[in-house]
């Protein structure tokens, strides 16, 4: 069998040598005996150099054993992302997000048909399915404005935030034209648009509130070491657009994990918008410097509040390890010193680029996280005093719902407004070629993007999820988001048995 498979790779070899030099003979004796032209000459060339610079290369074994057909592989592996999602991926199919709601998505950005017709395509008796049970007494909403006020006593200056927010995105991760669309749909839909760790660029700018984040690296409020600089937050903390600011502990997709901006991509542009050096390779390091422990902590919140002025204050965390975030909420019930929110990110989350392994393996799932946390900060009585953003994976009225549920009080969407802008999920997000525009910083390639035009399509996604939010909530029965029970959500958790939200993981509520 092996000699066979042997001899049947050398056969094949040989086969594709005596075709190209056939080929290159033949094309020789048109042009030199039959007048032919030289061009004839171009095709048979180029094959026999890509065959002999395969044949003799070392670094790929399948050209090496079949050339120019050994090519084919990676050409087919380059275009199978495609190919799937085109011709094969089913409606339920796709990942990180499927058709189905991606498609949801374009159709309310775009003010299309949002309805679908024929039955439901999902497997309501397959484990983990997830559903909602309605009331007999349905609410008719019609104020779709759904909003929560954050800032607790300690906050001089709260902010009357969405439900329903963009989260997390820098420029250089997202092009300068994507983050003005995005910045611009949010003032038209009234909702707040997080900067991301990367700094306030003027593309942030364009009259839509803020939510300042502030990582590891301070960039746009850092000294010339890399450390917190006072005076620089207190500068920009005030610019009128500024209405909240959150410090980034860790994110979803990569939570113990820093970043590195390489010096190529560092311009003139970036290094003034992130108060860096030009042209050199940035650290942004997997810890903070200005605080070690978790009291340390809570007094930085306090200077942070304190230097912007009395604006709401709050930091984002993915949980891993449950003592320390313990450790966290214990310091703040000691000190008192409050912060205003607290956003869970669920490991779910997106990001740009990430190693596998904290992508898919690190971090709690939002759903066990947001329990988590509502359970821990009531422990410590301090829940009246913080209110809890959600995000990971929150694009349908299901979602905000869910989310609200386990303990929400307003929710963030990255992916889901990055779609409305017009995402197609290609996954080339760390590759600089995103081929719409969005998580790319050539010219070529976002100059496509019309701001006008996907700015309205964000503001309209957002008023339609709203929409959505409130027709389903007063299918449940409920009339405002903080009404919203677990008792009316269920999960199969296997074949024949459903267990409610509230069974699952707050035994103290009651059915309903």
């Amino acid at each position: 069998m092996l000699h066979q498979k042997f001899l049947n790779r050398f056969v094949i070899r040989q086969v594709i040598w005596a075709f190209i030099i056939t080929y290159l003979i033949v094309a020789l004796y048109l042009v030199f005996f039959k007048s032919w032209s030289f061009l004839t000459l171009i095709v048979p060339v180029i094959l026999f150099y890509l065959a002999f610079k395969d044949a003799f290369q070392t670094k790929h074994t399948i050209r090496k054993n079949y050339p120019i057909i050994g090519r084919l592989r990676y050409m087919l592996e380059e275009i199978r992302p495609e190919l799937r999602q085109y011709f094969w991926e089913g409606e339920l199919d796709g990942k990180p997000f499927n058709r189905r709601e991606r498609s949801i998505v374009y159709q309310r950005a775009k003010n299309e048909k949002q309805t679908v017709s024929f039955g439901m395509q999902d497997d309501p008796n397959r484990i983990g399915y997830e559903w909602a049970s309605h009331s007999v007494y349905p609410k008719i909403i019609s104020d779709f404005n759904f909003r929560t006020s954050i800032g607790n006593e300690q906050c001089s200056q709260p902010y009357s935030a969405s439900i329903y927010n963009i989260s997390a995105m820098s420029y250089g991760a997202l092009s300068k034209k994507a983050i003005i669309s995005l910045n611009k749909g949010a003032k038209l839909g009234g909702f707040a648009h997080n900067t991301g760790e990367g700094g306030i660029s003027p593309y942030h700018r364009s009259g839509g509130d803020l939510i300042w984040q502030i990582g590891t690296g301070y960039f746009g409020c850092r000294d010339e070491h890399g450390f917190f600089n006072d005076t620089l937050f207190a500068e920009r903390s005030q610019y009128p657009e500024v209405k909240m600011i959150e410090l980034k502990l860790s994110q979803g997709a990569k939570p113990g994990h820093g970043g590195l901006l390489p010096a190529e991509k560092n311009t003139l542009e970036v290094s003034q918008i992130r108060n860096v050096k030009p042209f050199t390779t940035v650290h942004s390091p997997s810890s903070h410097s200005a605080f070690s422990n978790a009291t340390e902590l809570a007094h930085f919140i306090g200077k942070l509040r304190k230097l912007s002025g009395g604006k709401p204050v709050g930091f984002k965390i993915c949980i891993g390890r449950k003592d320390e975030f313990i450790d966290i909420i214990k310091a703040i019930s000691e000190t008192k010193i409050y912060p205003d929110f607290i956003t869970i990110d669920g490991a779910e989350g997106g990001t740009g680029a990430a190693p596998l392994e904290f992508i898919d393996y690190m971090g709690m799932a939002l759903s066990d996280a947001l329990v988590f946390a509502n359970k821990t900060l009531k422990q410590f009585g301090v829940r009246q005093h913080i209110k809890i953003l959600a995000s990971g994976k929150v694009i349908s009225a299901f979602d905000l719902a869910k989310n609200m549920a386990l303990g929400a009080d307003a929710c963030y969407s990255a992916r889901g407004m990055m779609f409305a802008l017009g995402c197609i999920q290609a996954l080339q997000c760390d590759s600089g070629h995103c081929p719409v525009g969005i998580a790319t910083q050539d010219p070529l390639l976002y100059e496509g993007m019309d701001i006008t035009d996907k700015s309205v399509r964000v503001a309209t996604f957002h008023k339609n999820t709203m929409k959505a939010f409130g027709e389903f909530i007063g299918a449940c029965g409920f009339s405002k988001p903080n009404e919203v029970s677990p008792a009316v959500f269920h999960k199969r958790i296997e074949h024949g048995k459903n267990m409610s939200f509230a069974e699952m993981y707050f035994r103290d509520v009651p059915a309903t």
